[in-house]
């Protein structure tokens, strides 16, 4: 008997974030300086589904965005 395990959904997840951040009217350059980063190409990676923000960021962004991090991922 094989068990399956749920997964993050890597681009609803990136889709969610995007939409949470036009929902709160804020840039992904907002975001960046939110975080601090350099370029804004890590917001551009989880919004494109290319990668995801580690726990820590996605504690930050539920506090940004006003939702728990439940809310941000999509799992299947």
């Amino acid at each position: 008997m094989s068990k399956t395990f749920p997964s993050i959904n890597m681009k609803a997840t990136g889709k969610n974030i995007e939409s949470l951040r036009k929902q709160k009217n804020l840039s992904v350059k907002e975001i960046q300086e939110v975080f601090g980063f350099e370029s804004p190409q890590a917001i551009y990676k989880w919004q494109w589904g290319d990668s995801l923000p580690s726990i820590d960021n996605l504690v930050v962004l539920a506090t940004v965005f006003e939702v728990s991090i439940m809310n941000i991922l999509v799992i299947d």
